[in-house]
C-alpha cells in the first residue's frame, strides 16, 4: 500500500456568521457586513483545504493539529496553519498536485472574488494557478447558509508521493 503514488484528501468546514468580524475566504479579505465566527480567523476555505491535506496524507484533521482549546491559535491567520500543515505533509513524503474547492454562501456574491481567492490559494500551496479551481454556490435561500446564518466550504486535493 505504501507504493501507491497518489492520494486524495477531502476537507469541509462550516462557521456561523457574526457581526464585528472580518470575512476572510481563501486568505482574501472580503468587504461584507459580517464575518465568520471562530477561534482563529475562521477562514472556512483554508480550514477545508488544511483538512483535505491532512486527510490525504493520513495525518488526522485540523482539530487534532490545531485544537481550538489552545490559546496559541486564538485569532491566528489560517494561512499560518496551512503553511504548518504543508510542512507536515511534505515531511510525510507528499506534495499537492491540484485543488478543487467550493464555497457555500448566500451573500456576498463571490463571483468577483474567485480569481483573487484562486491566486492566493495557488500561492499558498506553491501550485500553478491552473491547478487550483474555486467555485461558489448560494444556499438558494434554504437552511443556515440560505438564511445567511453560516457559510461552508469543501475542498478536494490530490497528493503525489515526493520522489526520493
Amino acid at each position: 500500500m505504501n507504493d501507491i503514488p497518489y492520494r486524495v484528501g477531502l476537507g469541509h468546514d462550516t462557521h456561523r456568521l457574526a457581526p464585528d468580524r472580518a470575512l476572510i475566504l481563501g486568505g482574501v479579505r472580503i468587504d461584507f457586513d459580517r464575518g465568520l465566527l471562530g477561534h482563529s480567523d475562521a477562514d472556512i476555505l483554508l480550514h477545508a483545504v488544511t483538512d483535505a491535506l491532512l486527510g490525504g496524507a493520513g495525518l488526522g484533521d485540523i482539530g487534532d493539529a490545531f485544537p481550538d482549546t489552545d490559546p496559541a491559535y486564538a485569532g491566528i491567520d489560517s494561512a499560518v496553519l496551512l503553511a504548518r500543515t504543508l510542512e507536515r505533509v511534505r515531511a510525510a513524503g507528499w506534495r499537492p498536485v491540484n485543488l478543487d474547492c467550493t464555497i457555500f454562501a448566500q451573500r456576498p456574491k463571490l463571483a468577483g472574488h474567485k480569481s483573487a481567492i484562486r491566486k492566493r490559494l495557488a500561492e499558498l500551496l506553491s501550485l500553478p494557478v491552473e491547478a487550483v479551481n474555486v467555485k461558489a454556490k448560494s444556499g438558494e435561500l434554504v437552511g443556515p447558509i440560505g438564511r445567511e446564518e453560516a457559510m461552508s466550504a469543501d475542498a478536494v486535493v490530490l497528493l503525489c508521493r515526493e520522489s526520493s
